[in-house]
């Protein structure tokens, strides 16, 4: 019967896969420049967020839940990671430059977050059906924390590295995180868009105040807010 990819895949997947693609290029050119990097991270948050509102109106197929956790796996947990090993190795240097145990704390550092990504993700697809269940901080709310905390000017390294270990424990935390509904997250998407755009613009009023919503979501989601 073979794979039948242009039957099977719908228009939200397709949104999906572009997402995957911006999240892969933004781990490319993370070893260029970080700040575009971060950018392109709150673009494929955005791409996330389209392809969700594409799937609820209908236009959805069955491979589409499995290729959205792929995804979010690549551009909110792999990239990410990369994100803060290239901060980290621009400070204390790489493989051939930084001793032995620099370099391992540097692996580990960065690559907490896409572990605790992938464990999240895999939980989640094979324990939880239910659409109340929602355990773990999203990876996508994660992403957008280290990307807009870069972008408003908190760029030390080891800083970012810390604010990513408390992420990564929360995405693993045994309490349900909601999910925003459209009167927040349409306002949100907005206010991101802007950090994407004009990240620099009015003393990086984008970004900072992303950055400021989601670190509020971050520390009362699970207890005052109601989604859906």
């Amino acid at each position: 019967m073979g794979f039948e990819v242009r039957r099977r895949l719908s228009a939200a997947d397709t949104v999906t896969l572009f997402n995957a693609v911006v999240g892969f290029v933004a781990g490319a050119v993370a070893f260029a420049d970080l700040q575009f990097a971060a950018r392109l991270i709150l673009l494929a948050v955005i791409a996330d967020a389209v392809d969700g509102i594409v799937a609820r109106n209908g236009d959805s197929s069955a491979v589409g839940p499995l290729l959205d956790s792929v995804t979010d796996v690549v551009s909110f947990g792999a990239t990410p990671s990369l994100f803060l090993y290239v901060a980290l190795t621009n400070e204390y240097g790489g493989f051939e430059t930084a001793g032995p145990l620099v370099f391992v704390g540097v692996v580990l550092l960065s690559s907490a977050y896409v572990v605790c990504s992938i464990i999240r993700t895999a939980f989640y697809s094979t324990y939880f059906d239910g659409p109340d269940e929602r355990p773990g901080m999203p990876n996508t709310l994660g992403s957008i924390i280290i990307a807009t905390a870069y972008l408003a000017g908190v760029t030390h390294p080891l800083v970012l590295s810390g604010g990513a270990l408390v992420l990564s424990a929360a995405m693993i935390a045994p309490f349900d995180y909601p999910k925003p509904g459209p009167m927040h997250a349409i306002p949100m998407g907005v206010v991101q868009a802007v950090a994407v755009v004009a990240p620099t613009a009015f003393y990086r009023i984008g970004p900072r105040a992303m950055l400021a919503i989601a670190l509020l979501f971050f520390a009362l989601g699970p207890r005052y807010y109601w989604g859906e």
